[in-house]
């Protein structure tokens, strides 16, 4: 990253572009890294009190004391992507939500307050698309109030790493004493390639429905209440996928809401013994054509920060990060 204006180092950047991508190079700590600059490349968040405060794309503050800057410069607000669908924050914010419905919610100026009896946290949090129409510190105290009504903690959920993500909103939930709790990614990828994947999807069954050996498959499997197959079975166009195994669960399950051009997979689980049998392919290969067949074109699914595995299978599907979500939680670490 140049940083350098006729050869020389210069801050580019002042509190007039809180809100703007930012890249920065800062004075190390020599004793600690070994390096005499750290770079950081992030929204600037806030630049109060002599410290920058900078939200990475994976949704990491990062204070800088200004004092230690001798860099910096806007950046353009997103890198172009190289593959995959185009697709705005919000669209799929909206998409990933009808995925997950809640059993309760409430508007809050834009903001949707959701609640199902605790069950999946999408459901369980705020969905802050816009306005709240109220200060700030006065919605979230509302928020607060609100889930303590229904025995639940508050949480909030955030996104970053992408145009029109909430890197200031996540500095600012910060400074309101609130903590990301869970991080993961949401990734998106054409529809067509999936299902014109060479699995076997003979042994996979589709179906509108669940069961209870669906259910003992899913790694959410508790005590099924309402609001869990409430949750489920919610959304606009639902199927099910199942590959019978030996014992009294499958061997495979998964997950799909289709939703106009989008088609969302999510609860894709292999028993361990069934492992590198190719089943979460098949799963997804037979899903991705029942989407295809009713109009859609495009895919999403989340990605949890450390399941490396996950990972990598989708990726050789087509599958690329579009942004990080994060779920906040009131109180102490």
């Amino acid at each position: 990253m140049e940083f350098t204006a006729g050869g020389r180092l210069e801050v580019r950047i002042t509190p007039a572009d809180v809100g703007k991508r930012v890249s920065v190079r800062r004075l190390s700590d020599a004793l600690i890294s070994g390096e005499k600059f750290t770079d950081t490349v992030g929204v600037l968040a806030s630049w109060n009190d002599g410290v920058v405060l900078i939200t990475r794309r994976d949704g990491e503050s990062v204070r800088i004391p200004e004092r230690s800057l001798v860099a910096g410069k806007v950046v353009p607000a997103a890198p172009a992507r190289r593959r995959g669908p185009a697709a705005s924050y919000e669209e799929l914010a909206r998409v990933s939500a009808r995925a997950w419905q809640p059993v309760e919610s409430e508007r809050l100026g834009e903001w949707e307050l959701r609640s199902a009896a605790g069950f999946t946290r999408r459901a369980n949090s705020v969905l802050p698309l816009g306005d709240p129409g109220r200060p700030l510190d006065e919605a979230l105290r509302y928020v607060r109030e609100w889930y303590a009504d229904r025995g639940l903690p508050p949480y909030v959920q955030t996104a970053t790493g992408a145009e029109g993500t909430q890197e200031l909103l996540c500095a600012a939930l910060e400074e309101h004493g609130w903590r990301r709790e869970v991080s993961a990614q949401l990734h998106i990828g054409g529809l067509a390639p999936v299902a014109d994947l060479d699995a076997d999807t003979d042994r996979v069954t589709l179906s509108r429905s669940f069961d209870e050996p669906w259910l003992r498959r899913y790694k959410r499997f508790g005590v099924p209440g309402p609001h869990v197959l409430e949750v489920l079975a919610g959304g606009p166009s639902v199927w099910f996928a199942s590959v019978p195994g030996s014992g009294d669960a499958p061997a495979a399950i998964g997950r799909c809401v289709v939703d106009g051009r989008w088609a969302g997979f999510m609860a894709v689980e292999v028993a361990p013994e069934h492992r590198r049998e190719g089943l979460a392919t098949a799963v997804m290969t037979a899903l991705s054509r029942q989407a295809l067949s009713e109009g859609a074109s495009a895919a999403w699914l989340q990605v949890e920060d450390d399941n490396d595995g996950a990972r990598a299978l989708y990726d050789g599907m087509g599958f690329a990060a579009h942004h990080a979500y994060h779920h906040y939680r009131y109180g102490p670490a």
